[in-house]
């Protein structure tokens, strides 16, 4: 993705400001640990998600301030992810706002479901749409950004002409909106041609930063 030579343009040209980026390595438990902490999915994927959370509140945020001169602002912090990780980022942020001011869901994996598709209700039992719906109440001045690539995939099981991806993403775009969550603090980047592929999210990453971080 070109992290440092993009992050390094954007800081050249005062398009964002100084800021501390974090990654976080992924191996082969992350289909264990990414996902939604209320929940696994109905095959048991993300059944390690809590544990998940609890390291990134409990272990890595204390630890990167002990290390680095982190703000304290929830504004200042955003959290983000690809695919699944972009799935797990949004589900730790909307959860923890007193910690993440803002989410960034690239290629998001926005079907995570509850049960198997249903014919008769095929958008049914989709995790993240029902604890967004479900929420109590919540911090409207979080933020998210969403992208999505044309070539995400192929998969339409609504058969509405829409891939499953885009059409996830703006059913929970409606979601939120519909919760009260501000026009101004959601963005939705749709990529002609993108892939679910790391060369569409370091594309896609400029967008994010220069909005997350305006």
């Amino acid at each position: 993705m070109h992290f440092a030579d993009r992050f390094e343009k954007l800081s050249a040209d005062k398009k964002i400001p100084a800021f501390i980026a974090i990654g976080i390595h992924a191996n082969e438990r992350r289909i264990r640990e990414y996902g939604t902490a209320r929940q696994a999915d109905y095959k048991g994927r993300g059944d390690l998600a809590p544990k998940y959370t609890r390291f990134i509140l409990e272990e890595l945020l204390p630890h990167l301030r002990e290390q680095f001169l982190i703000s304290q602002q929830a504004s200042n912090i955003a959290f983000a992810g690809f695919s699944l990780g972009g799935l797990s980022a949004l589900d730790i942020a909307w959860a923890h706002p007193e910690v993440f001011g803002a989410a960034g869901v690239f290629s998001g994996a926005l079907w995570w479901r509850s049960h198997d598709v249903l014919p008769e209700a095929p958008d049914a039992d989709r995790i993240m749409h029902d604890i967004v719906q479900k929420a109590a109440k919540f911090d409207k001045s979080q933020r998210f950004w969403f992208q999505c690539g044309t070539l995400d995939e192929e998969e339409d099981r609504n058969q509405n002409g829409i891939i499953d991806s885009i059409d996830d993403t703006l059913d929970l775009i409606r979601t939120l909106r519909e919760k009260g969550t501000p026009g101004k603090n959601i963005r939705y980047l749709e990529m002609e041609h993108g892939r679910h592929e790391p060369g569409t999210w370091g594309e896609a990453m400029p967008d994010f930063l220069g909005w997350v971080f305006e």
